[in-house]
């Protein structure tokens, strides 16, 4: 049989082909080169051209019916490569720099930081504003970070760490900034700023560990910490001139030493929350003894504990036994509670008790117990947030206005008149008479010393005061009384 010659070519041709098909499933093929890597069974080499994808939208790559493993393709809705991944059945997105994050940057080491170090002159990092630093690792710097608004972060406190050695400042400049998540270590001092009044800062979720100082922040808008320890550290942080100043979990620990935290100049607001203070001795907790000035201060539910002094108080305007003054509230675990609700005082008659005060009477007016002969002498103890700017008298010096439990005592008597009655009662600001703190007396002998017993309760604001005052009720002319003693005690 002859063949034809078209026939003969043309099975020759299918042969070769299937034959070479055979040949390339088993072999690597090397597309723009000869040599392809050993590692792969495609070799596509150009300097021209690119590998385009399969492209295809959300819902048609979600379409493909049991996708093999590692499938990929490109998603045109979502601009975005996508792989499949059969151990979790799911479509996985491959990042890429359209992900990155802007004003953002990695610090791995000092290195990295050598663009923001000649911005400072060589002698500062001077950060970009705006900018996150993240803190990969231990970063040792030789000159301070001038944070200007930057912030700086690490993932994990304890093993994202600055270290700033022994005679140098970490932070230091005239604008605030953020740090969070970061160990601060090394022996030297921690911060050196000095901002303004629009400025702020914060620190959270911060170590501050064996350093020589935490150093000063003065001058500041607002200046937030939440959730620091300090440990090992030999001197505390000093705090100037902030308007409003908040600390929040603040955890100093046994083993610091110094002054933990001072507040000098002037303050809107002071508000310390939670967190402990356990102060060895001799160190200090808290110092407020250079007397500054704050509209409102709060510390609550901080723990004080240790040997040492947990507050070096102000050396004015405060009271015995306590750190304060009115502008401040304390409640706390280990110092004296202090707000207007424990404003206290007692004021009662110095004199010879034997002899007593003479009282003049005239007809049936109201008297004040100031006494006319051998006056009426008192003297105030256990003050809180109140005074006694004169005998018989009892100011409220706090800041609300509150209601009190008034008590008080007298032994009196008239030596003239049998039968004449006479009332004892508290007034409050010379002139509004309380009613119902009557108590009264009659004249049954001469001789005899009457005890009487005044209780009631009275609203005092901010300035009012309140005195004991008498009255004779029948009778008439001029007599006298005498006040053997008197006693006098609101809370």
């Amino acid at each position: 049989m002859v063949i034809p010659k078209l026939f003969f070519r043309n099975g020759f041709l299918l042969f070769l082909f299937s034959n070479l098909f055979i040949l390339t499933v088993y072999a690597q093929v090397g597309i723009g080169n000869t040599n392809p890597n050993a590692s792969a069974m495609l070799d596509i080499t150009s300097d021209t051209q690119g590998m385009l994808a399969p492209r295809m939208t959300t819902a048609q790559r979600t379409a493909i019916v049991t996708p093999a493993n590692s499938l990929w393709v490109y998603d045109t809705t979502l601009s975005s490569y996508y792989f499949y991944d059969a151990l979790t059945t799911s479509w996985l997105k491959v990042n890429s720099s359209k992900e990155t994050r802007t004003n953002f940057k990695l610090i791995k080491s000092a290195s990295d930081l050598a663009p923001e170090l000649t911005a400072g002159g060589g002698t500062a990092y001077l950060l970009d504003e705006n900018t996150l630093y993240e803190i990969n690792g231990m970063i040792v710097l030789t000159v301070p970070i001038n944070l200007n608004n930057a912030y700086v972060a690490g993932l994990d406190a304890a093993e994202d760490i600055l270290v700033s050695g022994v005679g140098k400042t970490l932070f230091q400049g005239n604008e605030g900034g953020s740090i969070r998540n970061v160990t601060i270590t090394g022996g030297g001092t921690v911060f050196n700023i000095t901002g303004s009044p629009t400025g702020s800062m914060l620190v959270q979720n911060t170590i501050i560990a064996n350093m020589a100082s935490v150093g000063t922040i003065s001058g500041l808008g607002l200046y937030f910490s939440n959730i620091v320890q300090y440990v090992g550290n030999t001197n505390g942080i000093t705090y100037t001139n902030i308007s409003n100043l908040l600390l929040s979990n603040q955890g100093w620990f046994a083993g610091n030493a110094g002054t933990y935290e001072k507040f000098t100049g002037t303050f809107t607001i002071i508000e310390k929350q939670s967190g402990l203070t356990i102060v060895d001795s001799p160190s200090i907790g808290i110092d407020v003894s250079s007397n500054p000035t704050v509209e409102q201060g709060f510390i609550s539910g901080t723990s004080f504990s240790g040997t040492g002094d947990y507050v070096k108080g102000y050396t004015t305007g405060s009271y015995t036994g306590f750190n304060f003054t009115n502008d401040w509230t304390v409640n706390c675990p280990g110092l004296p509670k202090e707000s207007d609700g424990e404003a206290s005082a007692n004021i009662y008659y110095t004199g010879n008790i034997t002899t007593g005060f003479v009282q003049t009477v005239i007809n049936n007016n109201a008297f004040n117990l100031t006494g006319n002969s051998g006056s009426n002498a008192t003297a105030a103890v256990n003050v809180f947030r109140t005074s006694s700017p004169q005998s018989n008298r009892i100011t409220y010096d706090g800041h609300k206005t509150r209601t009190f439990q008034i008590n008080a005592s007298l032994s009196v008597r008239e030596s003239t008149s049998v039968g004449n009655f006479y009332a004892f009662l508290i007034v409050k600001n010379g002139s509004v008479v309380l009613t119902e703190t009557n108590s009264v007396m009659r004249v049954n002998n001469t001789s005899d010393v009457n005890s009487l017993a005044i209780s009631g309760t009275v609203e005092l604001n901010p300035g009012d005061y309140i005195e004991i005052w008498g009255q004779r009720l029948a009778g008439s002319g001029t007599t006298t009384i005498v006040v053997f003693s008197l006693n006098l005690n609101i809370k």
